[in-house]
């Protein structure tokens, strides 16, 4: 006998078989012999044991007249029905139960002795209310629906999880109020059926042990292992979201138990119709193994790993099953599969196509490490669940879709998120209106009264600087090929590599000089076509062979020339870019929370960022000319962050490249357009064009009436035109000098005229470095090259 309580119920439950005794009391009474003498042999037995009709209580009185109590309850569990029904006594809902039928018995015994059974996802919240909703049903006759499909999950002897759907049998119980019950009103009743959730209602309606429970119920068990099965994986196949995806554990126990295979294991892969390849979707890749791809993300679905096969399978969308896998290896002439498979001790397998109208979506692979327990005949379960996968594949590739157009948007186009919501409008319009016109003219897509900030940070010198490695590289190079030279042992050749040798020397010595505009393309060219097919078809002593050998090897795979110089060149202006872009966009995500704005950035020799703010970007948002000043001061703050990111960066690269800060102050608000041939935002009309005339030359301007530019290495410069705009940035800056980023000593002047422009000033001051701290920690050439690959 099985007995739990939960700690609370509505009711005081007794144990009575009195119903049954008065029907033996009736058959006693009855004419037909044998069922009178035996009906009241069993009342006689019974008088000795009033408990059974009064009310048991002490559960050890059902214990000690088991054979009694199977007897009584003899018509109700035949003994030629004990081996195939799966019943007990029971009091619903609770886990007290007695007088198992055989085959219940025997499904307890191979659950194991430590398996304590209860009801699947059932808790004391639950327990309470459904008795409440017990007594509203059977003494109030309220018609309601509260019984939902309850299961118990019990494992069989070899482990595997059987599911067994619950049916409670009442006849033979009453419910009783005692003098503590609460009578209730329609009023009452309607609030409860209201509040399902609110348990001190339903407590405060129907007190703890306010109400008799008097009987005994009939739990009758059916066997709903793969109806509950599928219902499972269709509940985990429809999880949202990669982190919710059904695990590999879990998705193998729901196919053992629809299967009935203990050693059952589940594989997946994905078809790929453009490339016809089979892949393991990245998205499963943590959850979900495959044993077809166990070490290749992708195949070729024509490879011969899988020969002819899978042409059942692709061709006519069919099962491909081999229920022995040695025998398939040693008679087969895909041998190659065989031995795959034979490897991770996988002897059966199923693998099964998964087809939305008509076309392959993906495989799913089922695997044994037992012949014959996967054939063609169970093969047919798989009906009950590949719709299921189906969809869950779809929704796969739908999502997949939509995330890579959502790189695309990201990655790709000038649409940033701030403005998104007046494409999305207008392409809404276009949809709606598609069935109606024939011909829908897009609207521009413009912002008026916007207020633009401009900022870079430019490297310092960096057309020299790549000059210079460009010299470098040419040099080593025509140095290298002048050494082979002189090494070449004496032939018929002689005349002509003394000539080349002449031309080799007059080239580096023209490096000397400043470099012109086609010197890299014309050497490169020359050495391609005059000196390389030299080289490959003179016979060469051992010493300028191995010259040779080296001469190859130093060469750049994509340039086909010396590119040591340049690359550490590029790499170290990458790097830089990076991470000023990394800390420009970490910072912005911060600058969004201030007020929603327009911002992009672009990577050249250096980083620059244009941001535009303003009502008509965020019309949903009141707009005060505060929010741009708090943006004017964060993008300050910001170019101070990123100096001191490059200044910390500088000593770890091969060259230490200085940059310059640059900020332009425009005050007047403009349109900006977002221009369809270009597919990105422009200023728009005639006077809004003077600030992209002056972002254009700005950066390489001079102090009025010096040849000194006025950027400078580890200062901002801060350029603007009015007086306001001076004001509001000095005090911007005495705030910064007060945080210790920004030194005392500030530089004020005139900018030189600009083409149609003039009357530009300028403020420049220069960060704080400290980064000298020793605490601070050193980075490493290396550390930054594998962070940039």
């Amino acid at each position: 006998m099985d007995i739990h309580f939960y700690k609370e119920s509505p009711f005081t439950t007794i144990i009575s078989f009195h119903k049954l005794i008065e029907s033996f009391e009736q058959i006693a009474l009855s004419d037909v012999d044998y069922r009178s003498d035996y009906a009241k042999a069993i009342l006689k037995q019974i008088e000795s044991i009033p408990e059974l009709r009064t009310g048991i209580q002490d559960y050890s009185v059902i214990k000690e007249n088991e054979a009694l109590i199977k007897n009584i309850l003899a018509d109700l569990f035949p003994t030629a029905l004990t081996h195939n029904e799966i019943k007990a006594v029971t009091i619903p809902f609770q886990n007290i139960s007695f007088n198992y039928t055989e085959r219940f018995k025997k499904i307890l015994k191979n659950a194991g002795d430590e398996f304590y059974m209860e009801i699947r996802d059932f808790d004391e919240h639950q327990f309470y209310i459904n008795n409440c909703c017990l007594i509203l049903s059977n003494y109030y006759k309220q018609h309601i629906d509260f019984n939902k499909p309850f299961f118990y999950d019990i494992p069989d002897e070899s482990g595997v999880e059987k599911h067994y759907r619950i049916l409670y049998n009442a006849d033979f119980m009453e419910i009783i109020p005692t003098e503590n019950a609460v009578p209730l009103t329609p009023e009452d009743i309607d609030q409860l059926i209201d509040n399902y959730q609110d348990i001190n209602l339903w407590k405060s309606k129907f007190p703890k042990g306010s109400w008799i429970l008097r009987g005994f119920g009939i739990v009758s068990l059916f066997d709903a292992t793969t109806e509950s099965a599928i219902s499972t994986l269709k509940s985990n196949l429809l999880k949202p979201g990669v982190k919710t995806v059904t695990t590999d554990k879990e998705i193998s126990n729901i196919f053992q138990s629809i299967f009935n295979l203990p050693n059952l294991k589940v594989g997946f892969i994905i078809y790929n119709p453009e490339e016809e390849k089979f892949l393991r979707p990245a998205k499963y890749d943590t959850q979900l193994r495959s044993f077809l791809l166990s070490e290749n993300q992708e195949v070729d679905c024509k490879n011969a790993f899988f020969g002819c096969s899978f042409e059942n399978l692709l061709d006519n969308k069919e099962p491909f099953v081999i229920s022995n896998v040695k025998k398939f290896t040693e008679e087969s002439s895909n041998k190659r599969l065989g031995e795959h498979l034979l490897v991770q001790n996988i002897h059966s397998c199923i693998f099964a196509p998964v087809i939305k109208d008509g076309h392959l979506l993906g495989v799913v692979e089922l695997v044994s490490e037992n012949p014959r327990d996967l054939n063609s005949v169970n093969a047919t379960k798989l009906e009950l669940v590949l719709p299921y996968l189906t969809d869950t594949i779809d929704r796969y590739n739908t999502d997949m879709q939509h995330q890579v157009e959502a790189i695309i948007q990201r990655e790709y186009t000038t649409i940033h998120p701030s403005v998104y919501w007046k494409f999305k409008r207008e392409s809404q319009n276009y949809f709606q209106n598609l069935n109606h016109t024939k011909d829908y003219i897009f609207k521009e897509i413009v912002f008026k009264n916007v207020f633009p900030l401009y900022g870079q940070i430019d490297i310092k010198g960096s057309s020299e600087h790549r000059n210079e490695t460009v010299k470098i590289d040419l040099k080593s190079q025509l140095s290298a090929l002048l050494e082979i030279f002189d090494n070449q042992q004496a032939n018929s050749n002689l005349v002509l590599l003394e000539q080349r040798k002449f031309e080799l020397e007059s080239l580096r010595s023209e490096l000397d000089f400043p470099l012109k505009a086609d010197t890299e393309q014309h050497i490169q060219r020359y050495i391609e076509e005059e000196i390389h097919p030299i080289l490959k078809n003179t016979k060469s002593n051992p010493k300028s062979e191995k010259l040779e050998k080296l001469y190859f090897e130093t060469l750049d795979d994509k340039t086909g020339m010396f590119y040591q110089e340049r690359k550490k060149f590029d790499n170290a202006m990458s790097i830089i870019n990076k991470r000023l872009a990394t800390v420009l966009d970490k910072k912005q995500v911060e600058a969004q929370q201030i007020y929603p704005h327009y911002y992009e950035r672009f990577k050249t020799d250096g980083v620059e960022h244009n941001l535009y703010i303003g009502a008509s970007i965020s019309p949903t948002k009141p707009f005060d000319i505060m929010y741009l000043h708090n943006l004017r001061l964060w993008q300050l703050q910001t170019l101070c962050e990123m100096e001191l990111e490059h200044h910390e960066l500088k000593e770890s690269l091969p060259y230490e490249l200085d940059v310059t800060s640059l900020i332009l102050v425009f005050s007047s608000p403009l349109s900006i357009r977002f221009r369809m041939d270009e597919k990105r935002f422009d200023v728009d009309g005639t006077y809004n064009a003077r600030y992209e005339v002056v972002k254009k030359r700005i950066d390489k301007s001079h102090i009025k009436g010096t040849t000194e530019r006025i950027t400078e290495k580890e200062k901002i410069t801060i350029v603007y035109s009015q007086n306001s705009e001076e004001a509001e940035y000095l005090k911007y800056i005495k705030y910064l000098q007060h945080k210790k980023i920004l030194e005392p000593a500030i530089e004020q002047f005139e900018v030189e005229d600009l083409q149609g422009v003039s009357g530009l000033r300028a403020i420049r001051v220069k960060v704080i470095n400290n980064t000298s701290n020793p605490a601070v920690k050193k980075i490493t050439y290396q550390d930054l090259l594998d962070e940039l690959n």
